[in-house]
């Protein structure tokens, strides 16, 4: 099931007026051939290492063999159960890609106590854990590792046997790591983290947790090439042009799932959305809305409603008055992750803003770090 989108109103409107010019500018096999220059020469050194994503099928078909092999060496062992450590875009992905294929992942992308030790209380015997760290020096990743390598000491099990880690090649996680003896997945240092899903942080702890991750490149290789070409129906431009292209612009969207096999894709989006375009003081604001939100029957004038159906093409079996102006979405999981990256991609350019540098997630890190480095000695007893 390839990638369908119906599109009315004021996103129809937004489609037509723009897609020609962005056909006429090349942007689809200018994204394609990863040219920076797409974003303005402001975005231009962040763009240059930051479009890995585009060739990602290609570049990740060699780790499906790796990581099935490493599922059945686990099997082999009784290790049945995958826990995932990491924050943000590298367990966003996987959560979505376990949860569409009924596959078991525990997700652990919190320091809260308790959650934590309902995972490591949760069949410590039978569990092996994927650490995610793009940079390699994420502090919460970083306080799971050492948990778990505690938990799996105090119980008589050698922590290189159970932990995986999927890292940057060259980070500080990634040298240590290998120094320790741990099984180390590299993932394209050209793509950012919201932008990983179809890298080693989207497929090793979905693979390991039993989804069939060959099947789900075969997805995305089969609308990368309609994304590649420029054309007024690339499903790229054409989500691109409808969620960022309306005048006035619909800056607030709003995602629902509503009849779609893929399961909390919408969280999924959301983050890639906000994370990518939200930034000098412009972009979108996506929000996941119920199906039932009343927001859906009034729809205030800046709200963009992106609905995921089962099937995009059956519009004519919806309710026009309550489905007008709203932009409906339908395919296969492999496909939606790729369209709607090449959409952000084409939103940014639309926006005049460059979607793949984070300036506010960094700063907030280094707060976060100042604040702890900065945090008052104990007393003495």
């Amino acid at each position: 099931m390839t990638f369908r989108i119906h599109v009315t109103g004021a996103a129809a409107d937004a489609v037509a007026s723009v897609v020609p010019q962005l056909v006429a500018d090349k942007v689809a096999s200018g994204i394609t051939a990863q040219d920076p220059a797409l974003w303005g020469p402001d975005a231009e050194a962040e763009a240059s290492k930051r479009l890995g994503w585009t060739e990602a099928v290609a570049i990740s078909r060699p780790l499906v063999a790796e990581i099935v092999a490493l599922r059945e060496e686990l099997h082999a062992r009784g290790v049945d159960h995958i826990v995932l450590g990491g924050m943000g875009g590298s367990s966003l992905a996987p959560e979505v890609i376990t949860r569409t294929a009924e596959a078991e992942l525990t997700v652990l992308d919190s320091t809260d106590p308790g959650q934590v030790l309902a995972a490591l209380r949760d069949r410590l015997d039978r569990t092996a854990v994927v650490i995610s760290s793009k940079s390699g020096s994420t502090l919460e990743t970083d306080s799971q590792k050492r948990i778990y390598e505690k938990w799996f000491r105090d119980a008589g099990i050698d922590p290189t046997e159970r932990i995986v880690i999927v890292t940057d090649p060259g980070s500080p996680l990634d040298q240590s790591a290998r120094e320790a003896g741990y099984r180390v997945f590299n993932a394209d240092p050209n793509v950012g983290g919201r932008y990983s899903a179809l890298t080693a942080f989207g497929l090793v702890p979905s693979g390991l947790a039993g989804v069939d991750i060959a099947e789900l490149l075969d997805e995305a290789e089969a609308t990368s090439i309609e994304l590649a070409v420029d054309r007024e129906d690339n499903p790229g431009l054409v989500l691109g042009a409808a969620i960022a292209g309306t005048n006035p612009l619909k800056d607030k969207l709003g995602i629902v799932s509503d009849g779609t096999h893929i399961v909390g894709f919408a969280d999924w989006a959301e983050q890639l959305i906000a994370e990518s375009t939200g930034k000098e003081g412009t972009g979108l604001l996506p929000v996941v809305l119920d199906k039932l939100a009343p927001e859906l029957d009034f729809k205030p004038a800046d709200l963009q409603v992106v609905r995921l159906v089962a099937n995009a093409e059956a519009h004519h079996l919806f309710p026009a008055d309550r489905h007008e102006g709203e932009i409906l979405v339908s395919g296969s999981l492999g496909a939606q992750l790729l369209v709607w990256e090449y959409a952000v991609a084409v939103a940014g350019r639309l926006l005049g803003i460059n979607p793949f540098d984070q300036p506010d997630v960094e700063a907030a890190k280094v707060a976060a770090r100042a604040l702890l480095d900065d945090r008052p000695e104990a007393a003495a007893p």
